[in-house]
């Protein structure tokens, strides 16, 4: 048996992740030299967008957050994963994808050989949790697009990742579902730099949709063949 085969059924078996096993802490932002025809991210630039992000006020949900959810990983990373927004435990944390969804990710991740403290740098559309874990609205993503925005522009991964209906929205501008966009490699173009992004479910969907995981492992090869085919 291959070890695509004997991956896809373990992933396959995973079922819902529901023991909590203790996770490392993010690892602080990477310093190590990327590839070479990769440029690493001013760390005076990094600084101030995080700093940036943490005092923002553009929307009302500055009144309601606990902590901005900046992202996490290597500032270099490969890989850059767009998720939608913070929940209870992100906001709590202020880490992105924690939890049973964040579990999944990690199992995910390693079904293909990454892990969030090498090789992804994982944020959201939104940089705070909207009250209730609601839908983003219009106007919250629109304050949060330009500090997206600078942050694939300093990181300048080779693959983006898109996890569910808003990252897809807001990355495509479609009103597409995750179904019609994944399973395929999309461009845009971020400044002079076009990327290849791959789409799929959100694992918190993936936790109350099961079957939908034999697509998900769809899009995590697909992911990993696009990430092994750029320089």
């Amino acid at each position: 048996m291959d070890p695509r085969t004997r991956k896809a059924l373990a992933w396959l078996d995973l079922g819902p992740i529901l023991v909590s096993r203790p996770r490392a802490p993010a690892s602080a932002p990477a310093t190590e030299v990327a590839a070479p025809d990769r440029s690493v991210a001013a760390p005076d630039r990094w600084v101030a967008l995080q700093h940036e992000v943490s005092q923002c006020t553009a929307c009302e949900l500055s009144k309601s957050r606990r902590q901005t959810v900046f992202g996490v990983g290597p500032r270099t990373a490969p890989c850059m994963i767009i998720g939608e927004a913070p929940g209870a435990e992100e906001d709590a944390r202020g880490e992105p994808f924690v939890g049973q969804a964040g579990r999944l990710l990690d199992q995910m991740l390693a079904a293909i050989g990454l892990s969030r403290e090498r090789d992804v740098f994982i944020c959201n559309v939104l940089k705070c949790r909207p009250p209730g874990n609601r839908n983003p609205a219009p106007a919250e993503v629109a304050a949060c697009a330009g500090f997206l925005q600078r942050q694939i522009d300093e990181v300048r991964p080779k693959v983006l990742f898109l996890l569910g209906s808003f990252a897809v929205r807001s990355i495509l501008v479609t009103d597409a579902s995750v179904g019609s966009q994944r399973g395929k490699v999309h461009r845009r173009q971020f400044g002079a730099v076009e990327l290849p992004i791959v789409v799929s479910y959100h694992p918190a969907y993936l936790l109350r949709n099961l079957p939908e995981k034999r697509k998900s492992w769809e899009d995590l090869l697909l992911l990993a063949d696009q990430l092994a085919a750029e320089p």
